[in-house]
């Protein structure tokens, strides 16, 4: 059984940082992609970031977080890692963990991915 367990959400000041953590269980993962996906109230899920789980490793942004927030992976510890910087009360939503087959290509699109987390709140003050 697939799990996705997600930690590291909270409450904090615009401006400040925040690293969330995921950790995957319950099969290979090779040629799959990791991400995360958020989702604020009243709004549609949105995808946030994605990195290849093998190989090299090619990782994908939203345009909203692009040089703020940074994708990683740990192979080892079969965890992926979304560390966000100078965070805005934009960026308040539930997080959610993603995994799903590399080959569908449309990395933004939430079909693609076949398992989720339950998701961590993130919440930015002003």
């Amino acid at each position: 059984q697939v799990q996705l367990v997600e930690s590291g959400g909270g409450l904090v000041q615009a401006g400040d940082s925040l690293r969330l953590s995921c950790a995957a269980s319950g099969r290979t993962f090779t040629s799959y992609l990791l991400g995360w996906f958020r989702q604020a109230p009243g709004k549609e899920r949105e995808f946030v970031a994605a990195i290849s789980w093998s190989g090299l490793s090619t990782s994908y942004y939203a345009d909203s977080v692009k040089g703020r927030f940074t994708i990683s992976r740990d192979n080892a510890k079969t965890t992926v890692a979304l560390q966000m910087n100078s965070l805005k009360p934009e960026d308040t939503a539930v997080y959610y963990c993603v995994a799903g087959p590399r080959y569908s290509g449309i990395y933004y699109y939430p079909g693609t991915y076949n398992y989720w987390g339950q998701g961590t709140q993130v919440t930015v003050s002003s």
